[in-house]
């Protein structure tokens, strides 16, 4: 039986831009908080992920690891897990240009499969404190995934340039890069 899914969810790891965490390290976090997986959705996928609550993890380098089986509901918003897939982006706020494409590809054959799935953030699941229909910055339980998933969309699902994680050496002048001043 499959599960119904109405929303995939957009989330950050909030580990430190750029840096290389892996879904090993995301399900020791989550271990840590008391999340637990089944065994027989274990038994399907990721044997070694006892804890990891997201379906999928784009790592910096573009890789899209598996975390959760898809039948199996996940651990990443509250109120919310049994009908959403979780994707977790490894940054706070900037990634780099292989995630943001390897998140389209996700999103684009995710939508294949479950095309009346809304794309949101976790922080659009915040509560509408004011009653305004619009759940705006103050109103956010959380700010992850640290960019705003409805502009990335209304942009073509293009990387967003004031959250775009450009190599150091990139920024750098020439003669920076070669040590002068």
């Amino acid at each position: 039986m499959s599960r119904a899914i109405s929303h995939l969810v957009i989330h950050c790891s909030a580990s430190p831009n750029g840096q290389a965490i892996t879904p090993r390290d995301i399900d020791r976090w989550h271990h840590e908080r008391g999340f637990r997986r089944a065994m027989a959705f274990r038994d399907l996928l990721n044997l070694n992920l006892e804890a990891i609550g997201y379906h999928f993890v784009v790592m910096v380098n573009s890789l899209v690891a598996t975390g959760r089986h898809l039948e199996e509901i996940g651990a990443h918003v509250q109120g919310s897990n049994a009908h959403s897939i979780g994707i977790c982006m490894v940054g706070t706020d900037h990634f780099t240009p292989p995630q943001w494409a390897a998140l389209a590809g996700l999103v684009t054959a995710l939508r294949k499969d479950y095309p009346a799935a809304q794309v949101l953030g976790h922080r659009d699941f915040s509560p509408d404190i004011d009653g305004d229909g619009v759940v705006e910055p103050w109103e956010w339980m959380k700010t992850c995934p640290g960019f705003e998933v409805a502009d990335w969309l209304a942009g073509g699902m293009v990387a967003l340039a004031d959250h775009l994680l450009v190599p150091a050496a990139a920024n750098e002048s020439p003669a920076a890069a070669e040590g002068g001043a």
